[in-house]
């Protein structure tokens, strides 16, 4: 008695912990199940990340721009040293020291420098505060580029899921077509071999069974290839799309209040936004950099020469180490490069005429964007309708099929009758498959109108 229990408990435990493996086996996978894999592993959501990586890099770097400018260099060079006296702070390259003709040594020496010089612009006119505005929406517009691929991305997506599933409820059509006319083959076959229908009908009965079966051949092609596109983006070897099969030809009844205005923050509109403010910004900054700037100067130099104070010159390496003199500056400037006041206003207004542009194209996106949503949103409904219709009259038209077939059967009808009644059935199967992939679409057309996949993603 006590082992009955033991193993009666022991049965309960297997089963209790078979039940979250079972019902994760059973899960109903949708289109919104597929997304979040996509979004993850597919290359180009990575290539838009890195470009925002990339614009975020640009910005600090122009930010930098508005630091003082440090350069530092150091050299030994061995050479004459004829020339002027004198200190100077020449750029980076090769350098000699010279000083007075001496009086007696070698005619080369050793020479040693090091200079570091800091040049800060502490006043452009707001070229460099421009220049920081205009990195800063050059950063936000990628970032609205990642939003507008994203959503075409997911348009992309519901279309190859779309098609698949079309492809599929196709060849689940064409299939039925196939069985239904190998049943009537196979009654043809067993009346004519009885003497009760003539040899031609079983002829007739194979060549349309035949027909159908290349046709399912057909749309078998048709939906790997289409399974094969959905899994390049997806990047896994398989999908479970089975439940979506049953929503494909009896989808949810559509939400009453649905969304009819285009978003001024629509991803594609935003990126327009953050071009026409990038142009701008960028057109201020150029006009600004034809004006003026002023600096702050400063440096130190070290020298050492083979060439004493004495008029005395050596011609040894390590004496160019020697005679050491240590020289600074400290200054403020002004530069200005009126060669470029034409053509930096011009470069400027080119610009701006880029932002108008943008605007202008900004504003016929929206126009048309709402326009578009009034039109797929009347024609969805009537879609719906159609659907519901369509779904009617294949339940009538297959009603009708059994009624005929059992009539041919009792050899009431002809063969031909049965085959005409036979391909009225196809014909509402296919126009209810036509009117589902209709249906999904103009939806997914919507979802991007709108910029909200939620309803297609959680009913597909």
């Amino acid at each position: 008695m006590i082992k009955h229990i033991r193993a009666t408990a022991l049965l309960w435990l297997a089963v209790v912990a078979a039940l979250p493996l079972y019902a994760q086996q059973q899960k109903e996978y949708t289109l919104g199940s597929l997304w979040s894999k996509v979004e993850e592993n597919y290359p180009g959501v990575g290539a838009k990340m890195s470009a925002i990586d990339a614009a975020k890099y640009n910005q600090r770097a122009v930010k930098g721009n508005m630091l003082p400018q440090v350069n530092a260099q150091a050299q030994n060079t061995y050479g004459t040293y004829e020339g002027s006296a004198g200190a100077f702070f020449p750029q980076p390259g090769f350098f000699n020291v010279s000083g007075s003709v001496p009086l007696d040594g070698s005619s080369t020496a050793a020479n040693t420098f090091g200079s570091a010089i800091v040049n800060w612009e502490l006043f452009s006119f707001g070229k460099l505060r421009k220049q920081n505005e205009a990195a800063g929406a050059l950063y936000d517009k990628s970032v609205s580029d990642k939003d507008a691929y994203i959503l075409n991305l997911k348009k992309i997506l519901s279309e190859r899921y779309i098609t698949l599933l079309y492809n599929s409820a196709k060849l689940d059509w064409t299939e039925k077509n196939a069985e239904r006319l190998d049943d009537i083959r196979k009654i043809t076959s067993g009346l004519s071999a009885s003497g009760l229908r003539p040899a031609a009908d079983s002829l007739l009965a194979s060549s349309s069974y035949v027909q159908a079966m290349g046709e399912h051949d057909k749309w078998n092609g048709l939906k790997n290839a289409s399974f094969i596109q959905l899994l390049e983006l997806y990047g896994n070897d398989t999908v479970d799309y089975s439940a979506s099969t049953r929503r494909f030809s009896n989808p949810a009844e559509i939400g009453l209040n649905k969304v009819n205005t285009i978003n001024p923050s629509h991803p594609i509109l935003d990126a327009l936004d953050k071009q026409s403010e990038y142009y701008t910004l960028s057109g201020e900054a150029q006009k600004r950099s034809s004006l003026p700037s002023i600096n702050l100067l400063g440096g130190y130099a070290y020298r050492g020469t083979g060439v004493n104070p004495n008029g005395m010159v050596s011609g040894a390496w390590k004496d160019g180490f020697s005679n050491t003199t240590n020289n600074f500056l400290a200054g403020i400037g002004i530069t200005w490069n009126l060669t470029s006041l034409h053509t930096k206003r011009m470069k400027g207004e080119q610009l701006f005429k880029e932002a108008e542009s943008t605007k202008l194209l900004h504003s016929q996106y929206q126009q048309a964007m709402q326009a578009e949503l009034s039109a797929s949103q009347a024609k969805i409904k009537q879609q719906y309708e159609q659907l519901q219709k369509t779904k009617l009259a294949v339940q009538q038209s297959q009603d009708a099929y059994n009624m005929y077939l059992a009539r041919y059967k009792s050899g009431l009808i002809t063969l031909s009758e049965l085959l005409q009644i036979r391909i009225l059935l196809e014909q509402a199967e296919n126009a209810h498959i036509e009117a589902s992939r209709d249906y999904w679409v103009l939806l997914a057309y919507e979802a991007e109108l709108t910029a909200d996949f939620d309803f297609l993603f959680n009913n597909l």
